[in-house]
């Protein structure tokens, strides 16, 4: 039976940050967008190595077909998100803060988003778990909640670590973002069938489907949906930010506590999300690979929020232009939510697999208030979900110790912005935060090629000394071979 919390479990930190749903939650999902005339198709959308191209340029595609195969266990495949011509292979900027380039196939559609021939399952409760793992990794599918986690990876996972309990992640704590919403109020038939496979592929005999408590509409949609399966429970939890959290969800719907520096597997619990539940039924009832995602546009610039069907590799420029954006009033633009989402430069990226929103904020809707000082009132310690003291390790951030920062938490941190939003002197504490586990990152990196080197120098000096060595006896062989020679030929002179 499926052992659930009993009594009601104490939620540690969080905020009740300003909704911002209902312009997009009460909207059908639109699935009208026109098909652009170019896709722009990164390599590297998951955790994990980039996909490796399998197409060149000239090519023609069909919608599906695959365009990059995985590399290595954590990897995932990229496919053609609608029909047409690969018109080149180059680096692009990405959808990232810094719009770095990054490597990506240009797909010039043909207007048909024609199909490639798929390989739907009738029933596929026949196939071996192993074969569900393997035809979700075929299709590309990703968390896509906002991890990128390759899912065929977790799915093994799963089932190679005992799970016992199935979390299904319908939160969707974020401001603006309804995506996730409308899907399970207009799919949660196709969701829930998803979830049974991926018990299926996990030989995991129960799941929970955890949802907000402000999304009563999905709850009674997904709970009529499972009704008829004894296994797996729908169950409504708090509203609260960031209750999507992995560590915060399991600890509500299970009681149980992931220790510090643990997987969830560890605890009997794996978590995956509403639209990677979707998706697993398109690619094994189907054989839909993942080429398109719902995405939320909204914000005080749009002048038609909504939810709408994109293919992945659309540029948020053309969904913003869909949904009637104002350039004029738009003082940021976030992909994701604006709690964890990245603040970018420019619309002129792509969507990808972990495109949840695009939002073009107007300025009254950014808090740019001037940073004051500090006054002790420990706000930040209080709304931490993971128990963290925000100011000291600002502080020891602010000072260049980053060390100091490290011990006390920074690696524990999750960057949800709690800190920041609640502060009343407006001290952008998860700034800080960012920028000193980059910096951290980067040292590690430097020093493991630094180590590298090392070993590489002292590899090749002992190689060196090795051949000088080997050189040595070799020289010392022949001048013995030669002596011996001279006394055998002496030898022989004297007989003569």
């Amino acid at each position: 039976m499926l052992n659930l919390f009993s009594s009601k479990p104490k939620i540690r930190g969080g905020v009740h940050a300003e909704e911002h749903k209902a312009e997009t939650a009460h909207q059908p999902i639109v699935k009208t967008f026109p098909l652009p005339k170019k896709l722009y198709i990164p390599l590297q959308q998951h955790v994990g190595k980039p996909a490796e191209p399998l197409i060149r340029v000239g090519d023609t595609v069909l919608k599906g077909q695959l365009l990059a195969y995985s590399q290595g266990m954590i990897s995932a495949p990229v496919h053609a998100p609608s029909s047409g011509l690969i018109v080149d292979v180059n680096d692009y900027p990405a959808p990232h803060p810094s719009a770095l380039p990054i490597r990506m196939i240009v797909l010039e559609t043909d207007g048909k988003d024609q199909w490639c021939e798929t390989t739907p399952v009738d029933d596929p409760f026949q196939l071996m778990p192993e074969d569900i793992s393997l035809r979700v990794g075929a299709a590309g599918i990703v968390g896509l909640g906002g991890a990128v986690f390759p899912t065929a990876v977790k799915l093994n996972m799963g089932r190679e670590n005992r799970i016992d309990t199935l979390i299904i992640n319908g939160a969707e704590c974020e401001p603006y973002l309804s995506c996730d919403d409308r899907l399970m109020q207009e799919n949660a038939e196709h969701i829930i069938d998803g979830v049974r496979l991926m018990l299926h592929g996990m030989e995991t005999q129960y799941a929970v489907v955890a949802i907000e408590d402000n999304k009563p509409a999905a709850f009674q949609a997904m709970h009529a949906a499972a009704s008829a399966f004894a296994n797996i429970k729908v169950m409504q939890i708090p509203t609260r930010y960031p209750m999507g959290w992995d560590r915060q969800l399991i600890g509500y719907v299970t009681g149980r506590e992931v220790p510090v520096g643990s997987r969830s597997s560890e605890v009997g619990v794996t978590i995956h999300n509403i639209g990677t539940a979707y998706a697993t039924h398109n690619a094994i009832r189907h054989g839909k690979a993942l080429v398109s995602r719902v995405v939320t546009v909204s914000g005080g610039a749009v002048g038609k929020p909504m939810n709408v069907e994109v293919p992945i590799g659309t540029l948020m420029s053309e969904v913003l232009a869909f949904c009637e954006v104002d350039t004029d009033k738009t003082a940021r633009i976030i992909m994701g939510g604006p709690m964890m989402g990245d603040s970018l430069p420019h619309s002129g990226v792509p969507t990808v697999k972990a495109t949840s929103g695009v939002l073009a904020l107007t300025a009254a809707e950014i808090r740019n208030t001037q940073e004051q000082p500090c006054i002790r009132c420990a706000s930040c310690v209080t709304v931490c979900p993971a128990g963290l003291r925000p100011l000291d390790m600002a502080n020891h951030i602010r000072v260049n110790q980053l060390d100091s920062a490290v011990d006390i938490g920074l690696k524990d941190c999750i960057s949800c912005g709690c800190c920041s939003y609640i502060c009343p002197s407006n001290i952008p504490l998860v700034h800080y935060f960012k920028y000193a586990a980059g910096e951290v990152a980067a040292r590690q990196q430097a020093q493991h090629k630094s180590e590298q080197t090392k070993k590489l120098m002292e590899a090749r000096n002992a190689r060196l000394e090795r051949i000088a060595e080997q050189q040595r006896l070799d020289e010392e062989a022949r001048a013995t071979a030669k002596r011996e020679r001279e006394r055998l030929q002496a030898e022989q002179t004297e007989v003569a």
